[in-house]
This record gives C-alpha cells, sequence and structure tokens, in this order.
C-alpha cells in the first residue's frame, strides 16, 4: 500500500504541477546530458526535451513525454518516460566505444602478445588464442556490459542486487583495480622519464657514460660496457635499482616527481566523470593507432624486417599439443580486454538503456584483438632490423679477426679450433705460432628469439632499436608518447571501477565526486611512492605478478557463477531481450554457464599446479599471498556476514529501468521456454531453472517505476 500511495503522490504531483518536472528535464540539457543532431532534438538515448515548446498547456509536451517512439531522419528511437534518474551518461556512442576500447587496448597488447606469440609457437599461437578469445574473452565481457547496462550501477551496486550474499564480488574488482591503479600508474611515470629525456641532441641511452678520474682521464663506464648502454640507463639510471628488495637505498626523486605528475594528469582527465575522460579518450584511443601505423611504415621498410615478422608468424605446431601455451593464451585474452576490474561495467552503466551491448562486445573484442596482432607485426619488423644489424655487426668483427690473423685470404672452411696453435709467416720471411682466439658465434635465430615482454622490450630492445634510426630522438618521442596514451586510458578504467563503486556504495554522501576523485588520486600517488626507491621494480615485479591475475581469474569466475547459477540464465536473457530487442543465443549462454567457468577453474588449477612443482619463479611468493588474499577474501567474507545479519553493504533502491516501455518498444512477447534451454539449462515451464542453485522470477521484478 505504501508503494502504492507513493505512485500516486507522484502521478499527482506530475499532473498539478508539469513545469517542475519540465524544469527538471531543462537542467538535465544544461548539464549537457543531451545533445544536437543535425537540427533535430534527438539524444544519445534519451529526448531533448529542452528544445521544445514547455509550456503547461501544451498537450503535445505531455504526449512527448510519456511517449517511447520517436524519429530522427524516418528511423525509430526509443525515447523512455520523464522518470530518468540523474545518473551521468556518455555525450555519444562514439564517446563509449572510444573510452572502452582504450580501457580494453593498452600497454600488453604492444609488448606482450608478440613476446607470447613468438615464444609460443608463433602463428600456431592463434589458434589456443582465438579459442580461447571464442569461449572465454568475448562472452565475459558480453555478460559485464549487459549486466551493468540494466542494473545501472558500479561492479559493487551490481552484484549486491544479484544477490546481498555476493556484494564482495564488487568490493574484490574495486579491490584489485585500486592496486594495478598504483603500479600502472608507474609505467606512465616511467613513460613521461623517457619522453622527457628524448628531447635531448643525443639520447642519453645512446652510449655508456664515462667515469672520471682525478688526473682528468676517463673511461667508460665498466658496467655499461659489459651490458649494454639501454641496459645501464634504465636499471642504473632510470631505477636505480637495488640488489635486493631489503636493501631499497635511496629514494629515487626522479622517478618521484614524474609519478606526481602522472596522478596530477590522471585527476585532470577524470576530474568531471566520464564528462572529462570521455573528451580526453578522443585523443587517448586513437593516438596510439596513428603512432602504431606510422612505425608500421618506417618498420616495413627496415632492413631484416621480413626475417622478424616470418619469425613471429611462423607455426610450430607441435607446441598446441603443450597445456602451457593454452594456459598463456586464456590468460592473455582474460587480462588484454580488462575483465573483472568492474570498469566495463561502470561505464556500460551510464549507456542508454537499449544499447546494443552485443555489438559493443563483440566489436571492442576484435578490435583489442586485431590490435594485439597489428602491434606484433609492428614490435618484430622492428625487432627483425634490430637482430639484422647485431648480426652484421657481429659478421664484422669475426671478419676482421680472421682476417687480422689468417690474411684477406683465408680459407673459410678451414679455420683452425679455438685454442688450438697455428703457423703464420712474418715480415721477415719466417713462420711465427699463435693460438687461435675465440670467435664470436653469429646466430641471427638466436637474436630473433632474444626478445623481451614487459618493460624490457619497451625500454630495452625497443630503445635499443630505435638507437639505429636516423633522427632517433623523433622516434623515440613517438613511441613513448604512444606508450603514454595507451597507458592512461587503461588507468581511467581502471580508476572509474573504483570511484563509481564508492559512489554507488554511498559511503560518502556528502562528498561530490570530483574531491572524491582527488582524493583517491592523493592516496594512490603517496602509495605509489613505494615504486620509487631502489627496491620499487622488485615491489612492482610482485604486484605485476600476484596483484592482479589470481584475483580477477576468481573475480569472474564467480560473477559466471552469479549470473548463471543466482541470477537465472532466463532472467537475464529476458533482459539483454528486453535491452537490444534480440534475445542472446544458445552459444552465449552455454558460454556463461558451462565453458568459460570451465576454462577459468582450468587456467587457475593449471597455474596452481605449475607454482606447486615448479616454484612461483619470484622469493617474495610468501608476502604475494596477502595481496591474492586482501582482494578475494572479501567474496566470502561479505557472504558470512550477511549470514549472521551483519551487513557491509547497504541495500540500496534499484536504479531506474523503463521496463514496460521497452517491452512496448521491441515488441517483445513472453518468450517460450525451448527444449534445447530445458535440456542444457534445466529451465522449467514456471521460469525456475536447477543445477545447482534453483532460481526463480516471475517477471514482475522487472516492472521497475519510471
Amino acid at each position: 500500500m505504501a508503494n502504492t500511495a507513493h505512485l500516486v503522490r507522484r502521478q499527482s504531483s506530475r499532473d498539478l504541477n508539469p513545469q517542475r518536472s519540465l524544469d527538471r528535464l531543462e537542467m538535465k540539457e544544461m548539464r549537457g546530458r543531451l545533445v544536437m543532431e543535425n537540427g533535430n532534438s534527438a539524444a544519445y538515448g534519451a529526448t531533448n526535451i529542452a528544445f521544445e515548446d514547455t509550456s503547461p498547456g501544451n498537450k503535445s509536451m505531455k504526449t512527448t513525454c510519456a511517449n517511447k517512439l520517436g524519429s530522427v531522419e524516418g528511423k525509430a528511437v526509443f525515447r523512455p518516460e520523464c522518470g530518468e534518474d540523474d545518473r551521468e551518461s556518455w555525450d555519444s556512442k562514439l564517446t563509449f566505444l572510444l573510452a572502452t576500447i582504450g580501457y580494453a587496448v593498452g600497454l600488453g597488447n604492444v609488448w606482450r602478445f608478440p613476446y607470447l606469440a613468438q615464444k609460443n609457437g608463433g602463428g600456431a599461437f592463434l589458434i589456443p588464442y582465438f579459442v580461447m578469445l571464442a569461449i572465454e574473452g568475448i562472452p565475459i565481457f558480453y555478460l559485464e556490459l549487459a549486466i551493468g547496462q540494466r542494473l545501472r550501477k558500479g561492479a559493487i551496486g551490481v552484484w549486491n542486487q544479484v544477490s546481498p550474499y555476493l556484494g564482495g564480488i564488487g568490493i574484490s574488482s574495486a579491490v584489485v583495480s585500486f592496486n594495478v591503479a598504483l603500479y600502472y600508474n608507474t609505467i606512465i611515470a616511467w613513460c613521461l622519464f623517457y619522453l622527457a629525456q628524448s628531447f635531448q641532441s643525443e639520447l642519453p641511452w645512446s652510449e655508456c657514460p664515462n667515469v672520471y678520474f682525478t688526473n682528468g682521464s676517463y673511461t667508460p663506464e665498466p658496467e655499461c660496457t659489459v651490458s649494454s648502454p639501454t641496459q645501464y640507463f634504465w636499471y642504473r639510471t632510470t631505477l636505480m635499482v637495488a640488489s635486493d628488495i631489503n636493501t631499497p637505498q635511496s629514494f629515487n626523486w626522479k622517478i618521484g616527481m614524474a609519478l606526481v605528475i602522472a596522478w596530477i594528469l590522471v585527476y585532470m582527465c577524470m576530474i568531471k566523470g566520464i564528462a572529462s575522460s570521455g573528451k580526453v579518450v578522443y585523443v587517448t584511443a586513437t593516438f596510439p593507432y596513428i603512432v602504431l601505423i606510422v612505425f608500421f611504415f618506417r618498420g616495413i621498410t627496415l632492413k631484416g624486417m621480413a626475417d622478424g615478422v616470418r619469425h613471429l608468424f611462423t607455426p610450430k605446431w607441435h607446441t598446441i599439443l603443450d597445456p602451457v601455451v593454452w594456459l598463456e593464451a586464456g590468460t592473455q585474452i582474460f587480462f588484454s580486454l580488462g575483465l573483472a576490474f568492474g570498469g566495463l561495467i561502470a561505464f556500460s552503466s551510464y549507456n542508454p538503456v537499449n544499447n546494443n551491448c552485443y555489438r559493443d562486445a563483440v566489436m571492442v573484442s576484435l578490435t583489442n584483438c586485431l590490435t594485439s596482432m597489428f602491434a606484433g607485426i609492428v614490435v618484430f619488423s622492428i625487432i627483425g632490423f634490430k637482430a639484422t644489424m647485431v648480426y652484421e655487426k657481429c659478421l664484422d668483427t669475426r671478419n676482421a679477426t680472421l682476417t687480422s690473423l689468417l690474411g684477406n685470404y683465408y680459407d673459410a672452411d678451414n679455420i683452425p679450433a679455438e685454442g688450438s696453435t697455428f703457423n703464420y709467416p712474418t715480415a721477415n720471411g719466417s713462420l711465427g705460432m699463435l693460438v687461435m682466439p675465440s670467435l664470436p658465434v653469429c646466430d641471427l635465430q638466436k637474436e630473433l628469439d632474444n626478445s623481451a615482454s614487459g618493460t624490457g622490450l619497451a625500454f630495452i630492445i625497443f630503445t635499443e632499436a630505435i638507437n639505429q634510426f636516423p633522427g632517433a630522438q623523433f622516434w623515440s618521442v613517438l613511441f613513448f608518447l604512444m606508450l603514454f596514451t595507451l597507458g592512461i586510458d587503461s588507468q581511467f578504467g581502471t580508476l572509474e571501477g573504483v570511484v563509481t563503486s564508492i559512489v554507488d556504495m554511498q559511503l560518502f554522501p556528502n562528498l561530490r565526486k570530483e574531491i572524491l576523485t582527488g582524493v583517491i588520486c592523493l592516496l594512490c600517488c603517496v602509495l605509489s611512492m613505494g615504486f620509487a626507491h631502489g627496491a620499487g621494480n622488485y615491489v612492482f615485479i610482485l604486484f605485476d605478478n600476484f596483484s592482479g591475475n589470481f584475483p580477477l581469474l576468481i573475480i569472474a569466475l564467480f560473477e559466471c557463477i552469479a549470473v548463471s547459477y543466482v541470477y537465472g540464465l532466463k532472467r537475464f536473457a529476458d533482459d539483454i531481450e528486453l535491452m537490444t530487442g534480440h534475445r542472446p543465443g544458445l552459444y552465449w549462454m552455454i558460454c556463461w554457464k558451462y565453458l568459460s567457468p570451465l576454462a577459468m577453474i582450468s587456467i587457475l588449477v593449471a597455474s596452481f599446479v605449475e607454482i606447486a612443482v615448479d616454484g612461483s619463479g619470484y622469493p617474495a611468493w610468501v608476502s604475494s599471498k596477502v595481496l591474492v588474499l586482501a582482494s578475494v577474501l572479501w567474496i566470502p567474507l561479505v557472504a558470512v556476514c550477511r549470514m549472521f545479519g551483519i551487513v557491509i553493504i547497504d541495500d540500496n533502491e534499484k536504479a531506474w529501468f523503463p521496463a514496460a516501455d521497452l517491452k512496448e518498444f521491441h515488441g517483445i512477447v513472453p518468450h517460450e521456454v525451448t527444449q534445447a534451454e530445458k535440456l542444457l539449462f534445466c529451465i522449467h515451464e514456471d521460469g525456475s531453472e536447477g543445477f545447482c542453485c534453483a532460481t526463480r522470477y516471475d517477471g514482475e521484478d522487472l516492472e521497475e517505476e519510471p
């Protein structure tokens, strides 16, 4: 009765004073939520009432307010009723797509995928890569976009609404996003430092620095000559790396300042939420593609390009039978798409309710994977050039040594063995005796195999190749500016998952979002100073290896379980049909309920077995357990507390969702359960579902207040 009375009061107030509703709509227009297109008043997912006659006596206004249908250039457009909430929204579809692509396409596409491809079978690696994309990547991407658009909240609010016992999934996502944002912005700081150094007349990593003595003489740094100028600049100048994690030595003020600048830039881009970051992505999402295209045309003109690309894609078919290859393909797909961070859920919650999330999921996922392949071609064309230069330099050194020992006309097939003695004619005609020295071994294939991933590829191998380019400063600026833009828009999405979750939880209801964002950025900036000392690189490796991989797999597994076995597949499919007008196919439902969870369980089990058998590969494995447990323990903790009546997450009211309007707009009729759905998903005629958890709904909970 209370709800009925509330509805009656709302309707009476609307009828008696229509101008108040119209004023609220005009305020939304002033805040930039509605846009003009081609002189029509159609907005992205809403009706721009502000450009129509808003006089109280205008009957057409009343019709428009209640009308679900409109048209732009003869095409039907969904226009929800006037009861839309005050949630932010994207300016346009293009802004959302660019933000999502920028979030998904990150540094891993450039410096992780090429390394994994050449390491795990070249062209043969593409088979497990696309198989895992089909059964794991796109389905979970689709699931997160759909659930965020339907429930219209951040990750914490979404999973708490699915079930109060599952609210810990959202908290875990926010904790992981916070941890990843800490070390991810450190990479951005490194890129800013290298970018600033690229404007020098001579790149500081092109030659070894000199060591000066008191008598005025000098000699190249011995450690640099043993390794290389790029390695010395990376480890000694940039990182000031200590001998181990327990001896941090001095504070690295250069990286500390770069971190402060990086966090200021992130805050400035996010200060107005998606209203500001949505504008920035027009640059940050498109600029990396421009640079990749420029490097592509530069790369195909380089000597050795064909050898590098051939090395990348030459298939080694026997690797398909190796389970580790499938494990790394699934892991790469999972993390390159940015699944389970909460950023995708937050982004999609700002979409119109009738947005085609299925098309977005397929488009962004394929764009991400094709970008990885294109980046692989660019990277290995340049690695092929570097390997060829090293190989030819090695041959020149070898030939010069042989010429000095054996003369210009030595027999290449009869070179004395290393350590053996041989006679040679002296200047006075007598014979001398020499011991054959060690000759350098020149192997192009070995040089091509000498690639790396992550920071090793970006800050050592790629910079070494850039040193060989004419106008190296220009190419260095382009490269590190590309890495900066690749990283910062992924940082937007990662941090947006944290901010949106806190806003939706209403932990600080009187705190404006821009202030909350500033406080979070300031806190992250202070904590990230832990990466700005001699042991900071060890802390970075710790976070990189353990803050994201295991927790994200576990979170995504529980997301599939939450949708398939708690929320209900039929209910979820009904929601998608309401939003898009099309019901998801059996394939996607099979993935959500069976294939995707099975793939993630297999990756988790294989990873834990590998650690148990071979070790973690990192000495601080015991300490790293804290990072894993601090993220995933929220899932059982929230459920157990709820069982004992302890509420960690308040049950906020459901967000606005015009189910009746959408049903009328798309002409949706009640779905009859097919025989395949009965057999595969145990869906019964009354709407209940079997297999693990019996979920049941009658469709009434979809009909929410406008």
